[in-house]
């Protein structure tokens, strides 16, 4: 895989979040031995507690069924997980920053262009710059937003495509 994909998969695999996401679609808190003190103080519900409590319960499968059925397990309850999120919403930054990098010294920058609307519903326009020459602009409700939308017009137009 290139190393974007193995980055974004690696830290699927050891975020606290994306593993309290998995203790929260399984329920975990509620079967947890705690103390009365951590309990009557929300442990079931505490983000690390609930990351930690999936770690064991992979840890467990291994011990029970080995490497085979740990595999299946995190596939399921992660890795899948992750690929339905990058599927949804693509990351255009990164997916860029993974096409600059094919070639040496390239510098890859964003310009912010210009804001317009009121304070309430303002509207950011953004451009991405290659060693200084504009090959993406876009427009966003926030400043990431719009660096997102330069991004995947410079991508669309890198890779052939009409933005």
């Amino acid at each position: 895989l290139p190393e974007g994909d193995l980055t974004r998969i690696r830290a699927a695999l050891v975020c606290e979040g994306s593993l309290v996401q998995v203790a929260q679609a399984l329920d975990l808190g509620s079967y947890l031995k705690l103390g009365k003190g951590e309990d009557h103080g929300g442990g079931r519900a505490r983000p690390s507690i609930q990351a930690d409590a999936v770690e064991a319960m992979l840890a467990a499968v291994y011990l029970d069924g080995g490497i085979g059925q740990v595999r299946k397990l995190i596939h399921r309850l992660v890795l899948d997980q992750e690929q339905e999120k990058t599927a949804a919403g693509r990351d255009y930054k990164t997916a860029l920053q993974e096409l600059v990098q094919r070639e040496n010294g390239q510098v890859l920058s964003y310009r912010l262009t210009g804001e317009s609307g009121p304070d309430h519903a303002k509207v950011f326009a953004m451009e991405v710059l290659l060693n200084d020459g504009v090959i993406g602009s876009g427009q966003g409700r926030s400043k990431k937003e719009a660096e997102q939308a330069a991004a995947k017009a410079a991508v669309l137009a890198l890779e052939g495509e009409a933005p």
